[in-house]
């Protein structure tokens, strides 16, 4: 398993990715993908404790395929997309769900339930090569050694190469830009005190724990 060096630029990150994720939470199934960004401090590396955010009450750990970004460029066609990928990984996309329910029912951004300190956990990135079926990541996330989520990249409503196509139509990629592909189903909450591990027999496992 090689190694790949850590910069960021900006965390990219795709909601209802999965259907039976968007099922649970009340969703319809977005005939887009739905993007959102997190300023890169939020990335937090493994065995950080991480603070438990002061403005909000549920807290929710969201286990996904991250896939970091090699080059500049805009993707202009699906099957070039792969080759602008340097390296992959899982993460969490921690979410104050109580704060983004409301933050929903007005109408406004989500910043405050997705993008507060710490809300990025990081696993060490691994250096992609095309030996790798990105199509075909199995990962899990446990809390306190019991599973919550188990999912699998085959079951994206919006694979890569689609989210990579998506996202140059707006943005151009740069090197270091990190790609959260959004999280299936079985999301829960988190407590202090509470550990929540992320593995992929592809990358390892990764753990963190909520600290006051």
């Amino acid at each position: 398993m090689n190694k790949s060096k850590l910069h960021i630029e900006r965390i990219f990150c795709i909601g209802r990715n999965y259907v039976e994720h968007a099922k649970e939470l009340g969703h319809e199934i977005p005939k887009a993908p739905v993007v959102f960004i997190k300023p890169s401090v939020c990335a937090v590396a493994p065995g950080t404790k991480i603070r438990y955010p002061g403005n909000g009450k549920d807290l929710q750990h969201e286990v996904e395929l991250v896939v970091q970004i090699r080059k500049e460029g805009i993707v202009k066609h699906e099957s070039e997309a792969l080759s602008f990928i340097s390296a992959f990984t899982i993460g969490l996309d921690l979410t104050l769900r109580d704060v983004q329910d409301e933050l929903k029912k007005k109408g406004l951004p989500w910043e405050k339930s997705k993008c507060f300190e710490q809300s990025a956990p990081l696993g060490e990135l691994v250096t992609f090569d095309h030996t790798i079926n990105l199509h075909d990541i199995a990962f899990d996330c446990k809390v306190n050694n019991i599973i919550k989520q188990a999912g699998n990249s085959k079951d994206m409503l919006f694979p890569i190469e689609k989210l990579l196509l998506e996202i140059s139509k707006i943005w151009i990629l740069r090197p270091g830009d990190l790609i959260y592909t959004g999280t299936p189903h079985g999301v829960g909450t988190l407590n202090i005190g509470d550990i929540v591990e992320i593995s992929s027999s592809h990358t390892g496992s990764f753990s963190w724990t909520i600290a006051e």
